[in-house]
């Protein structure tokens, strides 16, 4: 996983890679690349466009979306997935934003409070649904200087999900920690752990390079 975080008192830019590797790539062959530019006004993220491009287990799967000023969301998609979903409405997602703004908010949000205590409405092109953050106990990572901040993390699952599931499954939790590394207005994930269908994941920070200054934490 690779993210690149550009921003400015007026506007950021934010894209994002995976790509499964080694075991992993045997169960989910995944490849994905997650765009995302918008404005800063009176210090709250506002996304203008999204663009993602995913390839999993042989299926290649597009997104755009555009977001009016007015609060207007449009998307587009494709190809069409066979799998019955419950139908997402252009009033469920008028205002929403995406997941990658969403964790830039967070990022900056705990510098400015020390708190995790956010709710986000998120439209991923397909799928509408609530992230909600609240404050863990601080950590201390053995590959991180001083202790980390944690989030804990819920989905509720609103629409486009499949119609037999439900919004109680583990896939809905995650866990966030934070650490101010250098100086700026955000703090960075040093560590992430979600929950999917094959098992746990956890992510943990293996390079920084910002500001003029570059960390390796992990080999």
């Amino acid at each position: 996983m690779t993210a690149t975080v550009d921003q400015s008192h007026q506007g950021y830019a934010i894209a994002a890679e995976t790509e499964t590797r080694g075991l992993a790539d045997l169960f989910l062959a995944l490849r994905s690349r997650l765009d995302v530019r918008g404005r800063i006004s009176d210090g709250a993220l506002l996304p203008e466009a999204m663009q993602a491009e995913t390839h999993r287990r042989g299926l290649d799967l597009y997104t755009r979306i555009d977001y009016g000023v007015d609060g207007t969301v449009t998307a587009g998609t494709g190809p069409p997935l066979n799998r019955p979903a419950v139908p997402v409405t252009a009033a469920q997602i008028r205002g929403t934003i995406d997941q990658l703004t969403v964790y830039l908010a967070l990022a900056r949000h705990l510098v400015s409070s020390g708190c995790c205590a956010l709710t986000f409405a998120v439209f991923d092109g397909r799928r509408r649904y609530d992230l909600r953050f609240a404050d863990a106990p601080s950590e201390v990572l053995p590959h991180i200087d001083g202790p980390a901040r944690v989030c804990r993390m819920w989905r509720h699952r609103i629409a486009g999900f499949p119609a037999d599931s439900n919004g109680n499954e583990t896939t809905d939790q995650g866990k966030l920690w934070l650490a101010r590394l250098a100086p700026a207005d955000l703090m960075v994930p040093v560590r992430m752990e979600f929950a999917s269908e094959f098992g746990t994941f956890t992510a943990d920070l293996a390079e920084l390079r910002g500001g003029g200054k570059y960390f390796r934490f992990l080999e």
